[in-house]
């Protein structure tokens, strides 16, 4: 069996990179792919008023609410998946999840910004494809 990561976040390039894979001649169906998403880890101000059980759940919610849709378009094209939540640096929750399950690939929906922006605020998608252990195909 296959592993590929799909990471998420929310948008229609996710969801685009969903659906490529459920269309894709490219891939067979021996594949299971793993849904990914991870949520930035709030700050000491936030965690000394709201307690750690509440938060997580807040962490959970987030993830769930970003994963929904390709998890739909998935489920719709009869693609074998799994949902993971992160907390922390989007780049390297992903790197390491790839590494530890030893994936086979990672896709990302591309937002295709500006490289000027790029540069400011830095590439998820950029940053995976720099210390990604695996192929990184975006969509």
């Amino acid at each position: 069996m296959n592993t590929i990561i799909l990471a998420t976040d929310g948008s229609q390039y996710s969801d685009a990179a969903a659906r490529f894979l459920v269309a894709s001649p490219l891939l067979n169906r021996d594949f299971v792919v793993h849904v990914v998403h991870c949520e930035p880890d709030v700050g000491g101000d936030v965690r000394s008023f709201i307690d750690k059980e509440e938060i997580a759940a807040w962490h959970n919610e987030e993830s769930g609410k970003a994963m929904r849709s390709v998890v739909d378009i998935l489920t719709a094209g009869n693609v074998g998946h799994e949902c993971h939540g992160f907390v922390g640096f989007t780049p390297d929750k992903i790197v390491d999840y790839a590494k530890k399950i030893n994936a086979g690939a990672i896709v990302i929906g591309s937002h295709h910004h500006s490289p000027l922006l790029n540069a400011i605020r830095g590439s998820v998608s950029g940053r995976i494809l720099a210390h990604s252990p695996c192929p990184v195909m975006l969509v």
